[in-house]
């Protein structure tokens, strides 16, 4: 919808409100996709501002949610208001590289020629085909396990089940089927599978001493990790109407998720209560997390249609940052302040990283970010309010809220680091 509010109008500005509109048509387009590529809503305004100097525009207002862009443009006397519909938000790494070198790249005044360019980025196909996803995420999945403690058995049923659960979720998504639905029945797959694959291999002899820990991985890949922690660091950034919409979508995401998973859990009858670790010499098992770590990052990055090198680096940097967050816990550290210090690591490298990449940092820092949110706890949280142990499920929810809010401060904090510059946006994420 467009709302012209020329002042004083003459009988010869006709021209200029035309292109005019072809500018604000450009620039809400941009910011939609942008958003539903998974930018932050800051960032996105700062890259909406730069793309809005090239268009020679005067003067610029964004408001952003998750599911609008709302930009109000002057031009001489010349004013339009232009709302468009974001449509389903994701997160795609490489798209949101190839629109901000758009933005930094774009000729000045040629409204027609970034459109067309901006139309070829959102029809460009996605870098990894469905089957290597899947079999990305069957390996982040049995990572996953083993981080939280699972043993061989346990890795290779979450292994199988993540695999089926992403390939499920990836054949719903094509069909436009409501993403909480979605979700919830991929997690109701994912698990289901992994008790069934559980069953069949202690039936032929595989003992699981780890049970829950493999149960919980294989349905951890479906946790909104980054729609919070970005909900929360627009927050910080002062875009509540976007922070507030993002973190509605990743709460209701969660549910969905607790809602599928509880279903198995009732059905066949499931213990997840917490059982002792698996027990390992520790350099091995820091040698193991590190692994794990890299693996999972790296298959996440993938998901999130990462480049191969990217992905890679973000392995690099999750297998470290991980593996400190860790330690510092093994050591006596809170969850939280643990998570605040790797993700402040996180931050600070990525700076550096981007640069040597020539890649934005979000797309170095998303997937070492995610595989620490904690998962485990937000699915304790909503097991044991259902079976009315109000206390435990307060603390697991308090343990989540704590460790996620750490993450999004940790980002926050290395913003002071980053090196200024008046050509892009300073912002982190």
């Amino acid at each position: 919808m467009r709302y012209p509010m020329p002042s004083h109008p003459e009988p010869d500005d006709r021209p200029a409100s035309a292109a005019l509109t072809e500018a604000a048509d450009v620039l809400v387009s941009f910011g939609a996709a942008m958003l539903r590529a998974g930018n932050t809503a800051s960032r996105t305004c700062a890259w909406i501002d730069v793309l809005a100097r090239r268009l020679d525009v005067d003067a610029v207002s964004i408001n952003l949610s998750l599911d609008a862009v709302t930009a109000t443009l002057r031009r001489s006397d010349a004013w339009i208001t232009v709302t468009r519909e974001v449509g389903p938000p994701g997160i795609n790494t490489e798209r949101i590289v190839a629109l901000e070198k758009l933005a930094r790249t774009a000729g000045p005044g040629a409204p027609r020629d970034i459109a067309s360019r901006l139309a070829q980025i959102e029809s460009a196909p996605p870098a990894h085909s469905r089957v290597r996803l899947a079999a990305a995420i069957g390996v982040a999945s049995g990572a996953f396990a083993f981080l939280n403690g699972a043993a061989a058995p346990e890795m290779a049923a979450a292994g199988i089940a993540g695999a089926i659960g992403q390939s499920l979720r990836s054949w719903l998504a094509r069909r436009h089927f409501n993403q909480h639905g979605v979700v919830a029945l991929s997690a109701v797959a994912a698990t289901g599978v992994f008790a069934l694959t559980a069953a069949l291999m202690r039936h032929a002899g595989f003992g699981f001493a780890h049970y829950p820990a493999g149960f919980v991985a294989s349905a951890l890949f479906l946790v909104p990790g980054f729609p919070l922690i970005a909900g929360l660091f627009d927050l910080l950034q002062h875009h509540t109407l976007a922070a507030v919409s993002r973190l509605a979508y990743g709460i209701m995401m969660l549910l969905a998720l607790a809602f599928g998973v509880s279903i198995v859990i009732e059905v066949a009858g499931i213990d997840v209560s917490a059982q002792p670790p698996l027990v390992l010499a520790y350099p091995l098992k820091l040698l193991l997390r590190a692994v794990a770590s890299f693996v999972a990052a790296g298959a996440f990055a993938l998901l999130f249609n990462s480049s191969a090198r990217t992905a890679v680096a973000a392995g690099l940097l999750a297998l470290a940052a991980n593996d400190l967050r860790l330690v510092l816990v093994d050591l006596g550290m809170m969850p939280a302040p643990a998570a605040f210090l790797a993700a402040l690591f996180i931050g600070v490298v990525a700076i550096q990283a981007s640069k040597r990449l020539d890649v934005p940092r979000l797309a170095v820092v998303v997937a070492p970010i995610v595989i620490m949110v904690p998962g485990v706890s937000a699915f304790a949280t909503i097991v044991l309010f259902n079976h009315g142990r109000m206390l435990e499920a307060l603390q697991a929810a308090a343990t989540f809220g704590f460790v996620i809010g750490a993450l999004a401060f940790g980002l926050a904090t290395a913003l002071v680091f980053a090196a200024k510059s008046r050509a892009v946006p300073r912002e982190l994420t």
